[in-house]
């Protein structure tokens, strides 16, 4: 892979910065693209513009706001609040289709600039009860992915497996903690870095940061 190009699905967080510095290890070329939903927070995207330019990376914004329109969620209107699932019902932070659509136009993109490896920070082991972080989604959508298209790519889960320590554990392994813990926007309030810490999303990582920072102090 090292003499290959990637396309990774970057929101400027926690888990596809993470991703972006796993690509950059394995992949002679990285592209990043980032998709602008009309998301709640701005900041967002602002976030991932900063990222790839510190980090010289190709970046490409492709508008999605049809998304917005159809998914009423947390994410997509300010009115409605940000909390778990209960009784089995999906976090309402979960956004219907937004993985599909992404992987799918990442391929897209893909098969424009020669890339055969798309990479996406997905994760079952930590997945909120969202249906589209699971393995088998992936596996399903990749082999339709290359159905849809006569090509052979290779959609890569470097999280799939991983807790939210053990993503803290990895970023720190690529030598990019630092910079995946100041610099990050995870928050569902759109504050960089640590957060607001009260959010689904900051007590999780926050969580996960405490996990790892006791692990490495033991070692």
């Amino acid at each position: 892979m090292k003499n290959e190009k990637a396309v990774v699905v970057f929101s400027g967080g926690q888990d596809s910065t993470t991703c972006l510095f796993w690509a950059l290890e394995n992949f002679k070329e990285v592209i990043a693209v980032t998709f602008d939903y009309n998301q709640r927070h701005v900041s967002e995207i602002e976030c991932a513009k900063n990222i790839t330019k510190e980090l010289g990376i190709k970046h490409h914004i492709l508008d999605m706001s049809l998304l917005n329109q159809l998914a009423p969620n947390a994410l997509t209107r300010d009115e409605i609040e940000v909390k778990d699932g209960e009784n089995g019902e999906l976090p309402s932070t979960f956004v219907p289709g937004r993985n599909l659509l992404f992987i799918s136009f990442a391929g897209v993109l893909a098969s424009q600039v020669g890339a055969k490896h798309i990479i996406t920070g997905v994760s079952e082991t930590d997945f909120s009860g969202y249906p589209d972080c699971r393995d088998v989604f992936i596996k399903s959508l990749n082999v339709s992915l290359n159905l849809s298209m006569d090509q052979s790519f290779a959609i890569h889960t470097p999280l799939m497996w991983l807790n939210k320590a053990e993503t803290w554990k990895l970023a720190d392994e690529l030598g990019a903690f630092d910079f995946v813990r100041e610099k990050t926007l995870t928050c569902y309030n759109g504050i960089i870095a640590d957060g607001c810490g009260v959010c689904p999303a900051c007590i999780l990582r926050k969580n996960g940061l405490e996990e790892y920072l006791l692990e490495r102090e033991e070692l």
